[in-house]
């Protein structure tokens, strides 16, 4: 077998980020050690390191890029340190990454896009921090909707504990969903704290009444909606659930008039999600959201569905959006036209005796020579 070097590091002296390390080292342990920060690219030479550990020293902050180069680090622990955040973007440049420990800091929120970079961690310690609330986006990550999970689900272990947290829908939502058959997220302690929801500072989240959570509803302005080509239309949908949902719009086209069939076959088959619209809040548990459509032409008419989405669950509502053109218009009325005397091709000009016409004198002539 091949000799794996490991270097292992607690010398109270050290108050920077050795860069004589071996560049063949696997594992690297820098523990107890004054070292506050980790500069940039402070690991590039260890393009073979598998397992850093940076634990129990005073490091305060990180450089996005402090891990450049480390495409085969499988675990990174960075427990009992000082740290208020966490460069979650540096996590592109390990991308076998799978154990991320972060207990024991003095962490205070997680940012919403730190979910774009957790896809591949199992084992992720949050621990001991000062946490109160964790962002959808990360609920979304570890517990996909029905429809949105992929064929096989990765399981993920995740601490939670010994955080002040802010005890409503979504925490109670984690709780519920980790005891669940087939979870994909086991925690490591169940024991949730509240202690920074009013009245219920210190109790265990299963011995509180939490506000339970709402499965979004969904309530389209109008279902049908018909409009002249070249018109301007809003289309609009109400939406309560809690926590309060979140609004998107998918389309789909939709024609059925022979005389677009030409755009229909060179169109991109959809549906595709709509990035253009407006939503608002007006409260907790309420949000609103509209599109407007100006100078509609006929690729704007298809089928609109208004969806609302919350961690209980995911609703929607279609809208369907009718363009008339000018075909289907009532038909002109016609124009009237005065009418015109007969042609007097056989006749004289007025007043005059036709040309070839017998007189009245010739007719009653020929009625006494008729024969009987």
């Amino acid at each position: 077998m091949l000799h794996r070097r490991s270097v292992q590091c607690s010398d109270p002296g050290i108050s920077a980020v050795p860069i004589n390390v071996p560049a063949d080292t696997v594992k690297l342990r820098l523990e107890k050690t004054p070292i506050s920060r980790v500069p940039r690219a402070a690991f590039y030479n260890l393009s073979e390191l598998r397992f850093l550990w940076l634990t129990y020293n005073s490091i305060t902050t990180i450089h996005p890029s402090s891990f450049v180069n480390l495409k085969a680090l499988r675990e990174l622990r960075l427990d009992g340190n000082l740290l208020t955040s966490f460069p979650w973007e540096g996590l592109r440049d390990m991308p076998r990454l799978q154990t991320l420990g972060l207990h024991n800091n003095r962490l205070s929120s997680l940012p919403a896009h730190a979910a774009l970079f957790l896809p591949n961690i199992t084992y992720l310690d949050l621990s001991s921090n000062r946490l109160t609330i964790l962002p959808v986006e990360l609920l979304d990550l570890w517990f996909p909707l029905p429809g949105q999970q992929e064929a096989s689900v990765q399981r993920i272990i995740l601490g939670l504990h010994d955080n002040p947290w802010l005890c409503d829908c979504q925490i109670s939502m984690v709780m519920s969903l980790s005891m669940s058959l087939g979870s994909p997220v086991v925690l490591m302690d169940q024991l949730l704290i509240c202690r920074r929801s009013p009245g219920q500072s210190g109790m265990l989240l299963t011995q509180t009444e939490l506000s339970r959570c709402m499965r979004p509803s969904v309530q389209p302005a109008a279902t049908r909606v018909i409009s002249p080509l070249g018109s301007n239309v809003i289309l609009r949908c109400d939406a309560t659930g809690y926590p309060t949902p979140t609004l998107t719009w998918i389309k789909t086209l939709a024609y059925t008039d022979c005389c677009k069939q030409d755009i229909l076959e060179n169109s991109d088959q959809l549906p595709r999600n709509l990035e253009t619209f407006m939503q608002q809040s007006p409260r907790v548990g309420v949000r609103w959201s509209i599109i407007i459509l100006n100078g509609l032409s006929y690729e704007d008419a298809g089928e609109y569905r208004c969806q609302a989405r919350n961690m209980a669950g995911i609703s929607e509502a279609p809208i369907k959006l009718r363009v008339v053109g000018i075909s289907r218009l009532s038909r002109l009325p016609k124009k009237k036209t005065q009418k015109t005397p007969p042609k007097l091709s056989k006749y004289k000009a007025p007043n005059q005796t036709p040309i070839n016409a017998p007189s009245v004198k010739d007719n009653q002539i020929r009625q006494n020579i008729t024969p009987n």
